[in-house]
Formats: structure tokens, C-alpha cells, sequence
């Protein structure tokens, strides 16, 4: 499997994700899938406190004292969990909530550590400098944000520099071929200030398999059955034309290739400037065994227009403003101009 580097680690370009271990995934088989994972030479793990209420942490614990030098473990905290009880982010809950994890998961340091939203009712301010105490105290490497605004991410960035404090050296956000809002201002920032892209939904929370059919509710069981009005992967908010014209483009591409519709899409993520590991979360080994091939496919230019033409990133002000009154360039090209100087 490829690697790159993402703040002081060398990690798998892809990661793999364990939000459904321990509970959709029995632990036997979230260890056989972990197993298959460093072998096909991933060494790059995320979870979080709030998966399964600890239990996915819980699920890793024994598996990781036969591998914990094997993979760079990332986990996060924010929302609800019974243990230390609560959720948020002020200074003393996150002392707390690290301690916790560490505790799950039955190591002694945590390599990244995350942010895993947003907390209104808490100054940023202090949440950052208690995070950067968990950094000087041992208990983490290093620290990761996900699911934050581009203003707030910039505010932190700058937060941490100006006060000498830890800096985020990656950011995980929501991206994939039926998600792409990340393209107008969040990824060119991180492409800018050197942050890592981890991002989650690489498959638009199974959308992107090919199961799904226009006209016909999601399969009972199924992530996106089960998803309320207000999940990011509810039926209707996924299931509009534009998203089955890109099916139907990663179908005939993963045709043409001798692929599947989800290694087509993780490799338009691979291959995609300045994302660095894309998240995979499947939910058994035959899943896994399928998305582990994306990492060998390198889709050409061509095919990559077929895929993003019929859901592009939506066109918003002022980017449509400066784009068409002053000829500002495409984001992505204007990172790289500020990258450079």
C-alpha cells in the first residue's frame, strides 16, 4: 500500500475506519478485518469515544497489545459518552475524556488525537490550550480537527500559532464524488496551511456502492435507510439525480477498468491534490478486501471529468461573484498560488 506522511507520522494512504466495530462488526471479525488491513500493509486507524458509547475503542483494546507499534491510532472526543460522562469540550472534560480513551483502548499514548466538532457553549481559546497540555503531559502526539467551518478552522490554526500552542497537523471532514462543499473553501485552507485531509463518507455512507436504484427506497438495514431526515446521509438528501449520474459514471468507468464502483471512487479521492488518507469504514472482510484495491487504480484525467461533471461543488458567493466579475482562478489553483508564495 502507498504511504505519505501526515504531521510527524508515515502513514497507509488509506485508513481505516472502526465506527462499526463492535457492534455491526462482531469483535472475532473487526480483529480478523484489523489483521487484514496490516497485512496488505495499512497502518493507519481511526475511531472515537462516542462510537458504540467506547465500545469501538473497547473492541480495539486487545488487538492492540499484539500491534500497538504496528499503526499511528487516532481517536477523538466532543459528543456524548457515559465515560467520563457528558459531552463537550471544556478544558477539564477533555483531560477527562483523553484519560478515558486511553483507558479503552489500553495504551499509554494517543498519536492523534481529534476534535470531533465544534463546541459553541466553550472559547475555543480554552479548549486548545487544554489539548495542548495533553500534548506536553505525553498522553498525546499529536492533534486533529473534523467537522469544523473554514473560519473556525482558521481561527484555530492561527489560535495555536500565535500562542505557541500544539497545532492541528490534520483535518477530517466529509468528502466524496456526492459531497464535494470541501472544495470551496476547506481544502484549499488545509492545502495552504500544510494540514493532512482524512476525509470520512469517501462512499457518501454507501451510496456510492452501485446498490442503490432511482425510484426505489434504500434496502432495509442499510446506513442510509436507517439515517434520519437530519443525518447527512438521509435517502433524500442522497438519492437526486445528479448523485445517480455519478453511479453511472463510476459504473461504466469501474466496467471499462475490471473495477467496482467503490474502488472508483476512493481512487478519485487518492488521486485528488492534497487529500491524504481517505477513511474507509467497511463493515465486513469482503468489504474491506474490496476497498483496499482502490489503492492500485489510478484513474486517468478523462475519467476523472466523467465523475465530477454531473455534481460539482455548489457555486456560492462570493467564489461565483469573483470568479465571473474579476476572473479569480478555480480554488484549488489559487491555493497553490498562496502556497507558493
Amino acid at each position: 500500500m502507498q504511504t505519505t506522511t501526515l504531521g510527524p507520522f508515515t502513514i497507509s494512504r488509506l485508513c481505516l475506519g472502526t465506527m462499526l466495530m463492535g457492534a455491526q462488526t462482531p469483535r472475532d471479525e473487526s480483529h480478523r478485518m484489523l489483521d487484514r488491513f496490516v497485512d496488505a500493509g495499512g497502518n493507519f486507524v481511526d475511531t472515537a469515544d462516542t462510537y458504540s458509547d467506547g465500545g469501538s475503542e473497547e473492541t480495539l483494546a486487545p488487538w492492540l497489545a499484539r500491534h500497538r507499534d504496528e499503526v499511528v491510532l487516532a481517536t477523538k472526543l466532543r459528543f456524548p459518552v457515559s465515560d467520563p460522562g457528558g459531552a463537550g469540550l471544556a478544558p477539564d472534560r477533555v483531560v477527562h475524556a483523553c484519560d478515558a480513551s486511553l483507558r479503552r483502548l489500553g495504551t499509554d499514548v494517543i498519536d492523534l488525537y481529534q476534535i470531533h466538532a465544534p463546541d459553541p457553549d466553550v472559547p475555543l481559546e480554552d479548549t486548545l490550550e487544554a489539548l495542548d497540555g495533553l500534548v506536553r503531559a505525553g498522553k498525546v502526539r499529536a492533534l486533529g480537527v473534523s467537522n469544523f467551518p473554514a473560519w473556525l478552522l482558521a481561527w484555530a490554526v492561527a489560535l495555536q500559532d500565535r500562542e505557541g500552542w500544539s497545532p492541528f497537523v490534520s483535518f477530517q471532514p466529509q468528502y466524496s464524488l456526492v459531497e464535494r462543499s470541501v472544495e470551496i473553501e476547506l481544502l484549499p485552507f488545509c492545502r495552504s496551511a500544510g494540514l493532512g485531509v482524512i476525509p470520512w463518507g469517501p462512499l457518501g455512507a454507501g451510496f456510492l456502492s452501485g446498490k442503490y436504484r432511482r425510484g426505489e427506497r434504500p434496502p432495509d438495514g442499510s446506513r442510509i435507510a436507517e439515517a434520519g431526515e437530519t443525518f447527512e446521509e438521509a435517502y433524500d438528501r442522497r438519492a437526486v439525480e445528479h448523485n445517480f449520474r455519478v453511479v453511472d459514471a463510476a459504473g461504466e468507468i469501474a466496467e471499462a477498468r475490471g473495477a467496482t464502483i467503490p474502488q472508483v471512487a476512493i481512487a478519485w479521492l487518492l488521486g485528488t491534490e492534497g487529500i491524504t488518507a481517505p477513511i474507509i469504514g467497511p463493515r465486513t472482510l469482503g468489504q474491506l478486501d474490496d476497498l483496499l484495491g482502490a489503492d492500485a487504480l489510478e484513474l486517468t484525467p478523462e475519467e476523472r471529468e466523467r465523475l465530477e461533471a454531473p455534481a460539482p461543488p455548489p457555486p456560492t458567493y462570493p467564489r461565483r461573484m469573483l470568479r465571473e466579475q474579476v476572473g479569480l482562478p478555480d480554488e484549488m489553483k489559487l491555493a497553490r498560488y498562496s502556497a507558493s508564495g
